[in-house]
């Protein structure tokens, strides 16, 4: 086999053994996802997108950043399933009440990413006013990296766990729709994880059934994690299908330091390649997807997981 002049992920088409790289084709528009900026509470290790309190490589999104790709959406008639907020840490952004209300317009859930740490609480009014106007419509998907302290803290700093906790329990004592996001830390059974934040959440009186709806466990994400590149030929041999990765129905919303509007991007774990920077209207982004990147394979294809916001 010949050997392409490119190392691995170099090359939109080919890999690095001079294979057709495998695409993804865009089917339609189901989740818009916003990137609400990446300065966050905490700095993880780990962190796909590497958020912390210095990182702000993409900017706050303010509400006419919003408000221009909803009314795209709605000038255009498309039948979104649902909306996705991450960052960095949403709640940090001055305008997340704003753009909640913006989002939540359209009728469809809107899901936010947070690690509920000490972030909750100044908005705690607003928040309470949303559900009872839109009920589950708005959704909350907490970061608790594990069931323990210790290897939760391990990831997300001394002291973040009883905080995190505590909002877990406002949440649920005020009846929002709460979901967790936990990691493959270690080698651990789905069902010995089950078990373990089932036993937390007793242990707080949070009453909710643990299921693939309210308990979503990511693969670790590391960037420098040698994977394998994505062929036209892994689709029969892994027995997936390129319709089911998130890019072929997903777009994501970012708004990059010092640049003037926001951008419009493939995929919510790959937000600094400008490869994958599709334009500023979602309109234009309708379009294939090669997958030149790591991540397109640890998380999605190899990984078979999803953001899905519907959770």
């Amino acid at each position: 086999m010949e050997v392409s002049k490119y190392a691995k992920w170099e090359n939109r088409y080919t890999t690095a053994k001079n294979e057709e790289r495998g695409s993804v084709p865009f089917t339609s528009l189901k989740t818009l996802w916003f990137n609400s900026g990446t300065l966050c509470n905490l700095a993880c290790d780990n962190c796909y997108i590497e958020s912390s309190p210095k990182n702000d490589r993409l900017a706050y999104l303010t509400l006419a950043d919003v408000k221009k790709y909803i009314d795209e959406v709605k000038e255009n008639s498309w039948q979104l399933e649902s909306i996705g907020i991450t960052g960095g840490e949403p709640f940090l952004n001055p305008h997340i009440i704003e753009i909640l209300e913006e989002c939540l317009s359209l009728g469809v859930p809107v899901l936010v990413l947070t690690n509920a740490h000490k972030v909750l609480k100044r908005w705690e009014k607003k928040l309470l006013a949303l559900k009872e106007q839109y009920s589950d419509l708005l959704r909350l998907r907490v970061s608790l990296d594990h069931y323990t302290k210790e290897i939760h803290e391990g990831e997300r700093g001394e002291g973040t766990f009883a905080p995190t906790m505590k909002s877990l329990e406002w949440l649920y004592l005020n009846e929002f729709h709460i979901s967790i996001a936990g990691r493959s830390l270690f080698k651990e059974s789905q069902e010995v994880a089950k078990q373990g934040y089932g036993n937390l959440l007793k242990k707080h009186k949070i009453d909710i059934e643990i299921s693939p709806d309210t308990l979503v466990i990511f693969p670790e994400m590391k960037a420098t994690e040698d994977v394998p590149e994505i062929t036209v030929d892994c689709w029969n041999i892994l027995n997936v299908s390129p319709t089911d990765q998130m890019c072929s129905t997903q777009r994501m919303i970012v708004k990059r330091k010092g640049e003037a509007s926001p951008k419009v991007l493939a995929c919510t774990l790959i937000a600094y390649n400008k490869e994958f920077e599709l334009g500023e209207t979602l309109l234009e982004s309708f379009k294939d997807i090669h997958l030149n990147h790591p991540f397109c394979a640890k998380f999605c294809v190899l990984g078979g997981a999803s953001c899905s916001s519907t959770n």
